[in-house]
């Protein structure tokens, strides 16, 4: 169904960190950046990430994060701690219209040697547009990019996007030089970004080296490089960074976190939920009361403490404790219907293994779901063999673990990518009018406080579908060596290796 669906290859899990006060200038939560007249020859930092390159370390997408997360890319902004659009690239901007943003760039280098121009951005854009799959930050958004001057880039929207400086904090259009598109078949980052640390091999799904860029424009990296693992298994990150082997290693499994010591263990509330998606389209939860059903036959207060073993909070909605304005705002669901008896009806759910827990989290809603007399098959699988069939809908629920701010920053683009009719990423298969106005009328609010509450307007229609039950907030577990400061404990999972990250 839907078959122009965008793939999007890990994203759902790709993982962690908060930085003090603005999350653009690449400080971390220990100390500040290093400044362009210290020492800055720190020793090289052992990082252990838990998803290997996917998509040969395309920009446009899952491999977005990863390249923002090591300090190698960058965007003309950023997002702060209160999840406002910030400077990077650009300095300053201003809208000129209904359609039009002017953004004022910043004195920068790219790391082939070139200055960041108007025009050099406008191209990078341009090419992010052109992209396809397109990236999910551009998702029903037409735009063009054009250099004014010699500082300003000119971008024009086909229809308003009041949101257009948080869409451009998207790890998906970080910005490239021109040698970036030299290969007909992909974009290569190596050596074409403008973060603080550049890309100077990448050995497949193994590994990847980072030297540090003496020009990047926040000031010198502290840390002369960096040498980065993929490994997968959890239990094997947290004891090569128990052993020694390592620095930093991102998510630690919560069955892991008792095994390291109190102190280099960092646990982040971030804007990631993991949910239940029943698919409304076909199947057993094609009927609204069997969604009615399984959502009553789910008591959600025991993933937080049980599964998560306290590293996670109670699921209150779509967005999280670490969405701090959302609580406030949120109103009761709208429309739901009457639950019917289960009778033994049959449900195909899956996950995925990437992160360990949620197999846990999968069983214990295959017990919940047979208790109230549906009858479960469960498959896992790792995810990249099973995002087609679930974006096709041949599961009839499946566990996801979501960030809801990782896209774009605007609480609203998740909706639209995920709960709408036309949605890129609508593993639930959801195609309900009233919630497609909803969403549709909060995207055309540009008052930041109203467009919150469009969003939980919406919000309440979504889960009163029951096409999604929310089951836990999650908190992310960094392991970081007693010897490192300043890694960064990003909510919005964009970034992990700062200017200010030594040992």
């Amino acid at each position: 169904m839907r078959s122009h669906r965008r793939p999007r290859l890990l994203a759902p899990f790709l993982l962690v960190p908060l930085m003090a006060g603005c999350f653009a200038s690449g400080g971390g939560d220990d100390s500040g950046s290093g400044g362009k007249d210290g020492d800055g020859d720190g020793a090289r930092l052992r990082v252990a990430l838990a998803f290997p390159p996917a998509e040969k370390l395309s920009p446009y997408g899952a491999d977005a994060t990863l390249l923002s997360r090591l300090g190698v890319t960058e965007g003309l902004t950023a997002l702060d701690a209160n999840g406002s659009a910030a400077p990077a690239l650009a300095e300053s901007w201003r809208r000129d219209g209904e359609k039009t943003w002017e953004f004022t760039l910043r004195d920068a280098t790219f790391q082939d040697g070139g200055d960041v121009t108007p025009a050099e951005v406008a191209a990078s854009l341009t090419r992010a547009t052109e992209a396809k799959p397109a990236p999910a930050a551009l998702a029903g958004v037409t735009l063009d990019a054009e250099a004014s001057g010699d500082r300003v880039v000119r971008i024009t929207t086909a229809e308003p996007d009041p949101v257009l400086p948080l869409r451009l904090s998207s790890p998906s259009l970080a910005i490239l030089s021109k040698g970036a598109y030299a290969k007909s078949d992909r974009v290569d980052p190596v050596g074409h970004a403008t973060g603080p640390f550049e890309l100077t091999e990448v050995n497949g799904a193994t590994s990847a080296s980072l030297d540090r860029f003496d020009d990047y424009w926040g000031g010198r990296a502290q840390a002369s490089g960096i040498d980065a693992r993929f490994i997968a298994d959890g239990t094997a990150r947290a004891n090569a960074l128990r052993t020694g082997e390592l620095d930093i290693a991102e998510a630690v499994p919560v069955a892991q976190a008792a095994s390291l010591d109190k102190e280099t263990r960092r646990d982040t509330a971030t804007t990631r939920t993991t949910s239940l998606l029943l698919n409304a389209s076909s199947g057993t939860f094609k009927d609204a009361g069997l969604r009615a059903a399984a959502r009553g036959a789910l008591d959600t207060s025991v993933f937080a403490e049980d599964v998560y073993e306290g590293y996670a909070d109670p699921a209150a909605g779509v967005y999280g404790p670490a969405v701090t304005w959302a609580e406030g705002k949120r109103t009761a669901p709208v429309g739901r219907a009457a639950a019917k008896e289960a009778g033994g009806a049959t449900v195909n759910l899956a996950t995925y293994d990437n992160r360990p827990e949620l197999p846990e989290v999968a069983q214990v809603v295959k017990q919940q779901l047979e208790k109230a007399g549906f009858t479960v098959k469960l498959t896992v699988r790792e995810y990249s063999r099973l995002e087609g069939d679930a974006l096709d809908g041949k599961f009839d629920a499946f566990v996801l673990a979501r960030n809801t701010l990782l896209d774009t920053g605007d609480p609203v683009a998740v909706l639209a990518s995920d709960y709408t009719c036309d949605g890129g990423f609508n593993i639930a298969q959801l195609c309900d009018k009233g919630v497609d106005r909803a969403v549709a009328g909060a995207e055309k609010i540009a008052d930041t406080a109203k467009r919150q509450d469009a969003a939980m307007a919406a919000e309440a229609r979504i889960l009163g579908s029951d096409a999604v039950v929310p089951l836990v907030h999650q908190r992310i577990i960094t392991g970081v060596a007693d010897s490192v400061q300043g890694v960064v404990l990003d909510p919005y999972e964009r970034a992990l290796v700062g200017t200010g990250t030594r040992r």
